[in-house]
């Protein structure tokens, strides 16, 4: 079992976003990846927690790369940029370093939107709203980098027409992506479900949290030398 899951806030937050997915699965979304949340150095120590909390993601979320999002009605959008840690295995809980390198098969951009509508330090509440996920879109991969081999990869990113600085080391706010792949592992094992082939995990915000605020255009996120991706935004 996952020792994060003797938190009694993330033990009950999981039970009840896992209640809620389930609501979704009746529905019939059908889930496509997971993604982690609260994992900067900062977070976590506000939050006083010892790792990322995990949420899940599903078709019905995802959007085209150049979507246009209207954002009326959301009481706090946020985008983040994020790599994509593509899952070519299922992975045990558990796992070596090898292992989980063995199950990462590609690398890619991604792009989250979430909508903050509660209290961070409320983590059974922000659990129970699937970390405030909203939607998701994704840029293309590269099967060349398995095992999340990040050698020579750089960020650009351009806010309403203005470069924002990324930092050179695309790891240093979110840790190591293999230790969120085996995290996420870890978590999803003890839940039931695991980690599975064909799964992705978004691996946190590379450079924080956006907070978009009334007259945004869009976002454009590239990393170089995989492609990119970006999203719109309309009143």
């Amino acid at each position: 079992m996952s020792a994060t899951l003797n938190d009694p806030r993330i033990a009950a937050g999981m039970r009840r976003q896992f209640a809620m997915r389930q609501q979704q699965f009746d529905a019939g979304a059908k889930q496509i990846g997971w993604k982690v949340g609260l994992g900067a150095p900062a977070a976590l120590e506000r939050c006083k927690l010892t790792k990322p909390v995990v949420g899940f993601l599903v078709d019905r979320a995802q959007l085209d790369s150049g979507a246009a999002v209207s954002l009326k009605g959301w009481t706090k959008p946020v985008a983040e940029i994020e790599i994509a840690a593509h899952i070519a295995r299922d992975l045990p809980a558990g796992a070596d370093d090898a292992t989980v390198r063995a199950a990462i098969g590609a690398l890619g951009p991604a792009i989250e939107l979430a909508d903050l509508d509660s209290a961070m330090d409320d983590i059974e509440g922000v659990l129970a709203r699937d970390i405030w996920q909203r939607h998701v879109i994704l840029g293309p991969k590269d099967s060349s980098r398995p095992g999340a081999k990040l050698e020579g990869l750089t960020g650009k990113l351009v806010r309403n027409g203005n470069d924002v600085p990324v930092p050179a080391d695309l790891q240093v706010g979110t840790g190591a992506i293999l230790d969120t792949v085996r995290h996420v592992a870890d978590v999803t094992a003890a839940l039931g479900d695991g980690l599975r082939a064909g799964q992705f995990i978004i691996c946190g915000a590379i450079t924080g949290p956006m907070f978009l605020e009334p007259g945004e255009t869009g976002l454009d996120f590239t990393l170089d030398p995989i492609g990119a991706v970006s999203v719109r935004f309309s009143a």
